[in-house]
C-alpha cells in the first residue's frame, strides 16, 4: 500500500471529507446526461496531432480562417494551399462529414451560434478591467480543453477503463516529477473506494513491485509525453506478467502509448508556455474525476466504503 505523510492526506482527504456525499442514485433511476456539442473546430484542434502534414495544413488553414471560410470553395483552399481538391475533400471525410460544403456549413453554424450566446459574455469581459479579462480568458482555454479531451475520450473507453479498475486485484499507480500529482491523489481516492493501490514514485521500487502482479491486475502510468524509458520497460514487464497497461497521456503519439491495452488521452493546447501546463491538469483533473465518479457509483457499495472511511480518516485530522 502506498504511504503519505500526515500533512499530504490532509490536504489530499480534506476536499472529500467537507464535501457533502449525496446518496448514491438508485439502479433503477437514470443518470442525468449533459450532451456535449462537439462542434467542427474542437474535433480539428484535438485531432491535428495525429493528422498527416498535409493534413495538418488545411487544419490550420481553416482553424486560422474560420470565419472567412465561408468564402473559399474547395478549390479555392486547395489553391491558397498549394494542394489538390481531393485533399481537401478527403481532410472532410476523415472528420466524419459528406464533403468540403458540409464542413463549412457546421463551421458557419458553430460560429453563428457563438456570436449568438457566449461570445457575448466575452465581449462584455473584455470591456471590464484587466483582471476579469484574464480570468474569463483563462476559463474559457479550461472549458476548450475538457470538451477536446472529452472528445477524444468515448464514453465506452472511460467506461471500460473504470470497469477494469473497478474489477482489479491490485491496482499499481505511477507518475514522475509533475504527474505524481496526480498519480498520487487518484491512488488515494482509489484506497477510500476499497480498490487495493500500490502507488510508487520511484521506478525501480516500482518494477520490483509488479514483479508480484497478476493476470487481474491493472497498472495505471501517468505520463504527460509518454517518452521515459523506465515507465516503458514497467508497462512491458507488467504485460509480460499479463496484467493490464492503462495510460494517460496527451494524446500525441508516444512511446509510452504503444505499450498500452487502453490509453486516457489528454487534449491541451496554448502558444503560452505558462498557460498550457494548466489546462492540461485540468483536463486531466476533470478526465479523473469522471472516472472517479463511475466508479463511486458502481453498484458495488463502494459509496458506502468510501463514507465509512472518511469518517474513519476525520478524527486523525482533527487538532
Amino acid at each position: 500500500m502506498f504511504h503519505v505523510a500526515s500533512r499530504q492526506l490532509h490536504d489530499l482527504v480534506s476536499p472529500l471529507i467537507k464535501a457533502p456525499l449525496v446518496k448514491a442514485p438508485s439502479p433503477r433511476t437514470p443518470p442525468l446526461k449533459t450532451p456535449l456539442v462537439k462542434t467542427p473546430l474542437v474535433t480539428i484542434r484535438a485531432e491535428r496531432d495525429q493528422m498527416s502534414a498535409i493534413e495538418r495544413r488545411i487544419a490550420d488553414f481553416v482553424l486560422e480562417n474560420a470565419q472567412l471560410l465561408r468564402d473559399y470553395s474547395s478549390q479555392q483552399l486547395a489553391n491558397a494551399l498549394g494542394i489538390s481538391q481531393s485533399s481537401v475533400v478527403k481532410f472532410c471525410q476523415k472528420l466524419g462529414f459528406k464533403g468540403y460544403p458540409d464542413l463549412k456549413y457546421s463551421i458557419g453554424e458553430a460560429i453563428a451560434r457563438a456570436d449568438n450566446g457566449e461570445n457575448l459574455e466575452f465581449a462584455t469581459t473584455s470591456d471590464a478591467d484587466p483582471h476579469t479579462a484574464m480570468a474569463g480568458d483563462l476559463w474559457r482555454s479550461k472549458t476548450e480543453a475538457e470538451e477536446e479531451t472529452r472528445s477524444i475520450n468515448p464514453a465506452e473507453a472511460v467506461t471500460g477503463v473504470a470497469t477494469a479498475l473497478g474489477k482489479a486485484g491490485t491496482v499499481f499507480i505511477i507518475g514522475l516529477g509533475e504527474d505524481d500529482i496526480h498519480a498520487r491523489a487518484f491512488a488515494l481516492k482509489l484506497s477510500l473506494l476499497g480498490i487495493r493501490t500500490v502507488h510508487n514514485i520511484d521506478t525501480a521500487h516500482m518494477a520490483a513491485s509488479v514483479s508480484a502482479a497478476g493476470p487481474d491486475d491493472v497498472l495505471l502510468v501517468f505520463s504527460e509525453h509518454g517518452k521515459q524509458p523506465a515507465l516503458c520497460h514497467i508497462s512491458r514487464y507488467f504485460r509480460e506478467r499479463r496484467g493490464t497497461v492503462v495510460t494517460v497521456t496527451r494524446h500525441t503519439s508516444n512511446p509510452l502509448r504503444a505499450h498500452a491495452d487502453a490509453s486516457l488521452l489528454v487534449s491541451a493546447h496554448d502558444e503560452r508556455p505558462h498557460i498550457e501546463p494548466l489546462l492540461y491538469h485540468c483536463a486531466l483533473q476533470h478526465l479523473l474525476d469522471r472516472l472517479f465518479v463511475l466508479l463511486c457509483e458502481d453498484r458495488g457499495g463502494r459509496h458506502e466504503q468510501l463514507r465509512a472511511n472518511l469518517a474513519r480518516i476525520q478524527p486523525m485530522l482533527e487538532p
